[in-house]
């Protein structure tokens, strides 16, 4: 791949958001091994323990042992599915999204430059880069645990545009959070939601990028 230090002010980039646009997360695919049969307990669970929120805290960059620990301390009872969620994060994320995966790859053969902004803990992350080849077209990754800053705030977009010098009228940012899409062009960038492969295909097609 072309170096991350270059200029890409004039060059259109494409940045892709991770989970639920490249990979399959949900904790659910976790939790149902953990609630066999009981789909109402597990929804429960992460309504009301290991919630939505509490886990973008570790995406901020929150260690999961303080997380964890915080958990464990109102809910001894659960102390086990708590733990679960670090040591078995890896069943979260049953395989890619391969559809998305092909574009990326068609894109990365056409020599668009290619950059990932993702709300993930910068503890979490690593093992998934080792876990899907398809990450090393990327140019760039900007990994919110990292940085200590979580999508939709404006803050990790300018990071990762002043970062890899890209100016955002040149820049398709895809995430399948429309608030993330929406934040995104906000700042200037073109903001696409992504809801499947198929219509993000039609959407890059009509900007000339596939």
């Amino acid at each position: 791949m072309e170096s991350a230090t270059r200029t890409n002010g004039s060059r259109r980039s494409v940045v892709f958001d991770m989970g639920g646009v490249l990979l399959q997360w949900n904790p659910r695919f976790l939790y149902r091994k953990l609630f066999p049969g009981d789909e109402q307990a597990m929804e429960d669970f992460l309504a009301t323990v290991c919630t939505r929120e509490w886990n973008e805290r570790q995406d901020a960059g929150r260690p999961f042992a303080a997380a964890i620990g915080e958990l464990v301390a109102r809910h001894a009872d659960k102390a086990h599915l708590i733990e679960a969620f670090r040591a078995r994060f890896d069943e979260m994320i049953p395989g890619a999204i391969d559809g998305t995966v092909e574009i990326l790859l068609e894109l990365a053969r056409a020599g668009v430059p290619l950059y990932a902004l993702t709300n993930f803990s910068a503890e979490t992350f690593p093992a998934q880069r080792d876990r899907f080849p398809f990450m090393s077209a990327f140019d760039g990754i900007v990994v919110s645990g990292e940085e200590g800053v979580i999508k939709p705030d404006p803050r990790i977009f300018r990071i990762l545009l002043e970062r890899y010098a890209l100016a955002p009228s040149h820049a398709v940012f895809i995430d399948d959070n429309a608030a993330n899409a929406a934040a995104a062009t906000a700042l200037g960038m073109h903001g696409l939601h992504f809801r499947s492969p198929r219509q993000l295909r039609d959407e890059l097609a009509a900007l000339a990028l596939l």
